[in-house]
This record gives structure tokens, sequence and C-alpha cells, in this order.
């Protein structure tokens, strides 16, 4: 039988200390066996080890930072596009996603299709909107605050016992013990992410994560918890555990349902000394362990690709626990002609 061929756009290839997904969706692509896939690295830093993969991405382009605007973004989409003819492109950044919600009627036009959530959907979890949903939606959520002034960490931090977590609006997250440290953390990450600040309640406890897909129509396609068994100094779950339990899938089942969830997700969980299970944060996108989901025999990221392209689907009812994930370092030899050939040209 001919096999299909499709060709992809993924960004998030920095397969680094704090790993982007991109990599790992690619690698959930290349496991169908009806499908060819064509991936086409989008990618921000000529240094993203994804680039130079080619077993895995076929071609890379640079594409500007979501800063610069969404007519930007399309003017270097459209070029991209005129060469490699995408179907469909995979986001794998938060901060990405914004500009290609808006573009997505302009995007269709030239033949690209998204599988995404609506801006709306976006809005209500963000980071800064996290404790509304949570509390209208009868989610256990840590004692939050958002910072827009340096002089307020004064008043949060008496609200808050220490340790305090603060997180920037986009990424990172740091535990602090002190005014001092409080006041580093606040001035790194308004200047990287730019405001506001949140201030958390730091809850003790095994972290639980969930990879999940919907429909935009309420359905839950897929859903697989996993318990991180190693973290490093920067939060990132460095190996897990694919586990079995209701609870998490109800989770779940839940937030698609209440909130129309379209397209891949991540839901950050904590189980404290108590037993009561805290929701930390929901990322609107597929983890970078989410080939560990696909290992266990829940292949979200191609089964978007096949609702994206209009092709009917079955959810996922099960899932094989006990699968591992333990990333690793892994020196990648290439040429520094491609380098220069990238950071030159834009493209490889």
């Amino acid at each position: 039988m001919k096999m299909r061929e499709i060709c992809v756009g993924i960004t998030g290839l920095n397969a680094i200390d704090s790993p982007g997904p991109g990599v790992s969706v690619i690698r959930c692509l290349h496991e169908s066996e009806d499908i060819r896939f064509r991936t086409i690295g989008l990618v921000y830093e000529t240094l993203e080890p994804g680039i130079y993969m080619h077993e895995l991405v076929h071609k890379s382009y640079q594409i500007p930072y979501p800063s610069a605007g969404t007519e930007q973004l399309l003017k270097r989409l459209s070029y991209i596009q005129e060469r490699e003819h995408m179907d469909l492109i995979i986001p794998n950044f938060d901060a990405e996603l914004w500009n290609l919600i808006k573009l997505q009627p302009r995007l269709r036009k030239i033949g690209i299709r998204l599988f995404l959530p609506d801006l709306n959907q976006i809005d209500k979890i963000s980071k800064i909107n996290l404790f509304d949903f949570a509390s209208s939606n009868d989610f256990r959520i840590p004692k939050s605050k958002k910072i827009n002034a340096q002089e307020e960490l004064d008043k949060y931090e008496k609200e808050i016992p220490y340790p305090i977590v603060i997180k920037g609006k986009y990424y990172e997250a740091y535990i602090t013990y002190n005014k001092e440290q409080l006041i580093y953390y606040y001035h790194k990450l308004n200047a990287k992410w730019g405001l506001p600040i949140i201030l958390q309640e730091f809850i003790t406890g095994n972290e639980i994560v969930i990879a999940g897909l919907g429909d935009g129509h309420g359905n839950t396609m897929g859903a697989v918890p996993l318990r991180k068994l190693y973290i490093t100094d920067k939060g990132k779950g460095w190996a897990g555990v694919v586990i079995e339990d209701k609870e998490y899938l109800e989770i779940a089942r839940k937030f698609i349902e209440s909130i129309q969830w379209k397209g891949g997700f991540e839901i950050e969980l904590k189980r404290n000394d108590e037993g009561e299970l805290y929701l930390l944060e929901i990322n609107p996108r597929f983890p970078a362990w989410i080939y560990a989901a696909a290992a266990a025999g829940q292949n979200m990221p191609l089964m978007m690709v096949r609702m994206a392209m209009g092709n009917e689907v079955v959810a996922y009812k099960g899932y094989e626990t006990g699968k591992m994930f333990i990333r690793y370092s892994w020196d990648h030899i290439t040429d520094i002609s491609e380098f220069q050939q990238i950071s030159t040209l834009g493209e490889l």
C-alpha cells in the first residue's frame, strides 16, 4: 500500500537541558505506519540541536521571534510555504500561539492548517489567570498572586509563606527562601518575560503531569498521566514513569469538557503529604516527554495530525503503565559549514 506524504512544520527543537517538545513530537510522527512525514524545523536560534538531526528534521528555517508580530511571521511563513508546501504547523512554545491563532485564517488560504484552541481558551488557562479558572471549576490550587510592581512584593510575601515560587508569565519558575532571592528573580523574570509576575505558594509532594488531547468539542481523545522520578534544578522532569490513576484521567476529562479544549496540552499537579491534589499549571501544548505517552500506546501528536487533516479518528481508551523515560546527554556531531549556513542564510 502506498504511503501518504504530509509535510509538517514544527517548532521547539531546542533539545537542551530545558528541552522543547519539538524533537519528541517529530519522533511520534515518524512512528506512523501509513504516513510518510517530511518535517520542517521552524527555529529561532541557530544552535537548536534539532536543526542538525537530519534523520528527524529534513530542513530548517529561522523564523522571527513572537515579539516581531504577526505580519513578520506571515511574511516568513509564506516564503517557506512557497518552497516546502507545508500541510500543517505544530507549534510547541506557549508564547508563539497568539500570533499563529490570529493568523489562522490567512495561513489556511496558503494551505497551512493548524489544530489549536482559540485565544479565549488560551487566556483562561494562562499563568496569570489560572487561579480564577481553577477556582471557578473546582480545582484546588496553591495561593497565587499577580505582581505588577516590585513594591507589591512586600505585601504579598506576608500573605504567602516562604518558600515562595516565583514564575514568569510565559516560562520559568524559581523557589525562593528569602526577600533577597524574591527580588532578584522578580527582576530576572521581568527583564525576560515582562509583567505580571506570579507568586505562588510552594507545595511539597510528588509531581504528576498529564499529557492530553482534546477535539474542540469537549471530547477527550487521549490522556496519559506520568509521575516525575527525577527533577532538575530548573524544575524539568529528567525521568518519569507512566502510571494508572482514574483520578488523574478524570481531571484531564473535566478540563477538556469545561473549556472545550482543542489540541494538545499538559496539566501539572502535585499531591501533598496529606494526599491533597493541587493544580500547578496547564500548558497549552504537548510536553517534552510526549514520546513516552506514545510508547505507552497513545500517539497523540499523530492523532492530532489526522484530525487536523480531516480524518476520522477514534479516541484512545487505554495505555500501558510502567513505561519510563530517562533523558540523557548525547554529543551530536555536525560540521561548522552547517552552522554557518543556518546563521547566514536562515535555512539549512
